[in-house]
């Protein structure tokens, strides 16, 4: 019996210990919290740039290292295709094929793939996909520019880096209406065309 009686106070006093440093690890990192979420006073979001605005030039790192401008003029009448992509993104690998040969068979049209992810996944994705001379890109900036959130996002800009269209992409007649659309070329079969290809995605 009084064997018991010490074994439980030990257990006790055990337990009191532990309760200690678990309430004082606490109170630690509430004290860390704290200074963490002091107020820092009111934060306005920078506004996303609306069709019409120009983008700053902005200096992209491509997959081998190298810097790639964007926001700079291009030849007269040129439409640079800004695709945002992403590895683990299924729809990006099925729209991005499609952009390519968009780009390709359309005078003037320059696709540009703006990747987010980890630079061997990007690389591998590239080589699946068999992209060519495709500039693909890195780079936190260009998206915080133009805050897109979702993928696949296409970006036209025009010959002078203005922001002429930014919309989520799923099949290829979408890419088309975008582009008809920004050329002056737009038709009414194409957009109802594009409208119902949205509401299937949907």
């Amino acid at each position: 019996m009084m064997t018991t009686l010490v074994i439980s106070e030990a257990l006790l006093m055990v337990a009191v210990v532990v309760l200690a440093v678990i309430v004082f690890a606490m109170a630690r990192q509430i004290g860390v919290l704290h200074e963490r979420l002091a107020p820092i006073g009111a934060q306005t979001a920078a506004p996303a740039l609306s069709v019409g605005q120009a983008i700053p030039r902005i200096s992209m790192t491509t997959l081998a290292g190298t810097a790639f401008p964007i926001g700079e003029s291009l030849n007269a009448d040129a439409v640079r295709m800004v695709l945002f992509v992403a590895p683990d993104c299924p729809i990006c690998k099925r729209v991005i094929p499609a952009a390519n040969d968009v780009a390709a068979s359309s005078p003037g049209l320059e696709l540009v793939l703006v990747g987010d992810g980890a630079l061997p996944e990007l690389q591998s994705m590239r080589e699946r996909l068999d992209l060519g001379g495709v500039p693909f890109v890195t780079g936190p900036e260009l998206a915080l520019v133009l805050q897109v959130a979702r993928l696949p996002t296409l970006v036209l800009l025009d010959e002078r880096g203005v922001l002429r269209a930014r919309e989520i992409v799923n099949t290829r007649g979408q890419i088309e209406a975008m582009i008809a659309a920004v050329r002056g070329g737009e038709s009414s079969a194409a957009v109802n065309g594009s409208e119902k290809e949205l509401l299937n995605a949907v």
